[in-house]
């Protein structure tokens, strides 16, 4: 009698033990997907700089455009860097994709006016940093896939049974996902004839 239940609390300890090394795993795994959205998000904020610094000897008459991508790309820098102190926290997620939607937005502007610039759109300087910043975009959607991809693994490990009460028991919070809404993605297109 003994050795049975001996056999059955060992057996419990190691089950518990191996869910919370999943749910260590996979909490590890989405904050390395993170990991790489920083890199990107780093690359696209260091590309701004050269990107107004290019504009601004054609663009003198459009200040607060230029100036007002700067402030969208401080508050990106520090939303990104409150999200990579913690990738779990839901506020400063929240941040960080709101600062993001504020850049992209700032950025649409800046390229929606260097339309009317035929000489900085001719520039070659212009046109190679608006491919880095395209292509940088596209890492970073793919990049910012992956970590939700990784969020929503993590979440639902945590909340299947029974490792919901490990998590509740070991302080797993669950993980936000990264959202950073696209305007022009929900604008409804205009047809006219």
């Amino acid at each position: 009698m003994g050795w049975v239940l001996l056999a059955v609390i060992a057996a419990a300890v190691v089950f518990a033990i191996s869910i919370y090394n999943r749910l260590v795993a996979s909490r590890n795994r989405f904050k390395n997907a993170f990991a790489q959205i920083d890199v990107q998000l780093t690359r696209r904020h260091d590309l701004i700089p050269n990107l107004v610094e290019t504009a601004k000897g054609y663009m003198s008459h459009e200040r607060e455009t230029l100036e007002a991508v700067i402030k969208a790309r401080t508050a990106a820098v520090s939303g990104l860097k409150e999200a990579a102190k913690d990738p779990s926290d839901p506020a400063a997620m929240k941040q960080l994709a709101e600062a993001e939607q504020g850049l992209s937005g700032a950025l649409g502007r800046l390229f929606a006016l260097s339309e009317s610039y035929p000489d900085l759109k001719a520039n070659e300087n212009m046109m190679q940093l608006s491919e880095e910043l395209t292509t940088t975009e596209n890492k970073v959607a793919f990049a910012r896939q992956a970590y939700n991809d990784s969020v929503m693994d993590y979440n639902t490990m945590r909340e299947s049974f029974p490792n919901n009460f490990f998590a509740g028991w070991f302080n797993f919070a669950p993980a936000e996902l990264l959202e950073i809404e696209d305007e022009t993605k929900r604008e409804v297109p205009e047809v006219s004839f």
